[in-house]
């Protein structure tokens, strides 16, 4: 069986995420998608959160399947038994950075590839930090995300009107 892993934050996931997913999900048996929590990002939803959007946002895909991790990826995928890692790309910058993210797993793990899937020209500017911006100042995001998650964070916008429970 082939399984991959397709690890990142997903805080929250958006169309482009799902692009990916319904795309890599034809190459491999399974996918798993792995939450994690990342130190350098500022995040809106708690793991839980995530995963349960990322859940109900991928019901279409049988063979997808949601998990969180922490600590290395290259431990993660041994755990899982997978033989290669999704990524998705947008810009150069992040070809640049996946890169070397990519070699420095491959140095790791020399018998798991990374799988880089190019954004479709319809995703290729969203990103999930964009869309947290633009929902929190009550832009409409619904373009961006699936419908469950265009609703969290109407509810999180709402909060932070209110001044409840949201962080700055």
């Amino acid at each position: 069986m082939r399984l991959a892993v397709y690890p990142g934050s997903f805080d929250p996931i958006t169309k482009g995420h799902i692009d990916i997913l319904e795309r890599s999900s034809r190459l491999f048996d399974r996918i798993v998608v792995a939450v994690i929590h990342n130190v350098n990002k500022k995040e809106l939803f708690t793991l839980e959160e995530r995963k349960e959007m990322i859940r109900e946002a991928t019901q279409h895909l049988p063979n997808v399947e949601v998990d969180c991790f922490s600590g290395l990826l290259v431990d993660y995928i041994v755990q899982k038994g997978a033989c290669a890692i999704v990524r998705g790309l947008r810009t150069v910058s992040d070809f640049e950075y996946e890169l070397h993210m990519a070699m420095m797993n491959h140095h790791m793990l020399p018998e798991v590839d990374t799988i880089f899937i190019m954004s479709t020209s319809k995703y290729f500017y969203i990103s999930s930090s964009m869309v947290k911006e633009a929902a929190l100042l009550g832009g409409p995001v619904g373009d961006l995300v699936p419908p469950n998650v265009e609703a969290r964070l109407r509810e999180k916008w709402r909060q932070r009107k209110e001044g409840k429970g949201v962080s700055d």
